[in-house]
């Protein structure tokens, strides 16, 4: 999927309740040294008082070592705003779709998210700085 200015216009403003529910989730890391790796698996929100809890469960392949199981959780609030574990805010999701960032010191996360498939969406962060260089492409398709 390309990721194009035009795609802001093809969804009228998503709520946290659009998100609500299993996922599932594929997701492609392109490496700056060539490396690839692959995640399979789902995502969850469910809904509690103010928010969401935002879970995703399945098996990362990293090269040269297999694939193994992983996770990742985060705290989503009705604004979408997304948040860490330890409640440290973490980036805003742009209804509509487009463009959002985490500044990680000293990494630049820089996110696109794309809404003009809804309910199929994707969202690619591009990740840049002396620690880290990758491109991660996650697709969400409704189960």
């Amino acid at each position: 999927m390309e990721f194009g200015e035009g795609e802001r216009a093809a969804v009228v403003g998503l709520t946290l309740n659009d998100f609500l529910g299993d996922w599932h989730l594929t997701r492609e890391i392109q490496h700056g040294d060539g490396a690839q790796a692959s995640f399979e698996g789902q995502a969850r929100w469910i809904a509690d008082a103010g928010g969401a809890d935002y879970r995703e469960s399945g098996q990362l392949q990293m090269p040269g070592q297999g694939a193994f199981q992983a996770e990742r959780r985060y705290r989503w609030d009705a604004d979408l705003r997304v948040f860490f574990d330890d409640g440290r805010f973490f980036h805003s999701v742009p209804p509509l779709g487009g463009d959002s960032a985490h500044w990680c010191d000293p990494d630049q996360y820089d996110a696109t998210y794309a809404f003009c498939d809804w309910p199929n969406w994707s969202c690619r962060w591009r990740v840049r700085g002396p620690r880290k260089d990758y491109t991660m492409t996650s697709r969400y398709c409704p189960k």
